[in-house]
């Protein structure tokens, strides 16, 4: 197939480029730094606003993946929400311009949205079907109810886009784990082998999930299934307490110490990281309702063995990279 990933370098893009491009797929990758990118796709340049170039990519692509968007590992300062929500609405309402003026436009647009979209709850998971979806929950900051409005604005935008002759899936995706450097999993592992891997804020609210493997095959069922589209949840069926996720990385990490933090060390923490405790904070039960319909079987449902196998492959490849500097070294000596 020839698959367009707009947006595609950052964790998630590597992710479906390493593997996609592995089995032979043609990835053609749109990036506004397009030579910063490591080979294994071919990348154009793009701003994410305006049609392009580009555009010609998109005609006679199979498949469109759009990942763009800001980061949300920032801090929630109004000019970072706004940048948020910016860059979300235009990059898709942009894509959504080149497939329709497309005259052989992609049989399916796999967008990403987020599990964010959905309320922080404790009582019960949420699903596609019978999921409550954010708004103004109690005793939670009002930046989360922004969060929220982005997610939703960002999949209205995609059902608004007038492509009769391609498939809209929008991808509520859960954290993605994977032992890539700078990833979600990257900073767990740090803060657990330094003994920061204790509850935070008692420790009460579900992460939910998905190993790098599972989210790739789960966009391979979505690319096959013609019969699927709207929202689908990407996460492990297996959603639980941060105390419990942590309890688990700090085990195959091998550090026994586990320093609680309360609410107030947290947001203490997340400003030294410029990061935000939202992404610490807020319960995320999401489980995957409409994969599990669909007859999508996970090779890591359980978090237990999801965790040993990223936290041996990132022990690798930390490994790999000093014998590489050490070697490095030697040659310039």
């Amino acid at each position: 197939m020839k698959i367009v990933i707009p947006g595609g370098t950052g964790q998630v893009g590597g992710i479906l480029r390493r593997a996609w491009s592995a089995r032979g797929h043609q990835v053609v990758v749109l990036s506004r730094h397009p030579e910063q990118l490591e080979e294994g796709a071919r990348h154009l340049a793009w701003d994410g606003r305006r049609i392009g170039p580009w555009a010609d990519e998109i005609d006679g692509a199979d498949v469109v993946v759009n990942l763009a968007g800001r980061t949300v590992s920032c801090r929630y300062t109004d000019a970072n929400l706004t940048q948020m929500m910016d860059s979300r609405i235009e990059s898709t309402r942009v894509v959504g311009e080149a497939i329709a003026t497309a005259s052989a436009p992609p049989h399916s647009w796999l967008q990403m949205s987020t599990a964010t979209i959905y309320a922080h709850r404790f009582d019960a998971p949420n699903d596609e079907a019978t999921g409550i979806l954010g708004g103004s929950e109690p005793d939670t900051p009002a930046y989360w109810e922004f969060s929220t409005r982005i997610a939703k604005r960002w999949e209205a935008e995609q059902a608004a886009a007038a492509t009769p002759r391609t498939r809209k899936v929008a991808l509520r995706s859960a954290m993605v784990m994977s032992p890539d450097k700078g990833g979600v999993l990257d900073v767990l592992l740090a803060m657990a082998r330094l003994g920061l891997g204790g509850p935070v804020a008692g420790g009460d609210q579900f992460v939910s999930w998905i190993h790098e493997t599972d989210f790739v095959r789960a966009c391979d069922l979505l690319i096959e299934r013609e019969d699927i589209a709207g929202p689908v949840n990407l996460a492990a069926p297996g959603p639980l307490p941060q105390r419990d996720l942590m309890r688990t990385l700090r085990k195959e990490a091998g550090m026994p110490i586990a320093l609680p933090a309360t609410r107030w060390m947290a947001e203490i923490g997340a400003w030294a990281l410029r990061t935000d405790t939202e992404l610490l904070l807020k319960s995320r039960r999401v489980v995957p309702g409409r994969l599990r319909e669909a007859g999508f079987e996970f090779e890591y449902a359980d978090w237990a063995a999801a965790a040993h196998d990223l936290v041996c492959r990132a022990r690798a490849r930390q490994t790999n990279q000093s014998h590489r500097r050490a070697g490095s070294a030697t040659m310039r000596r």
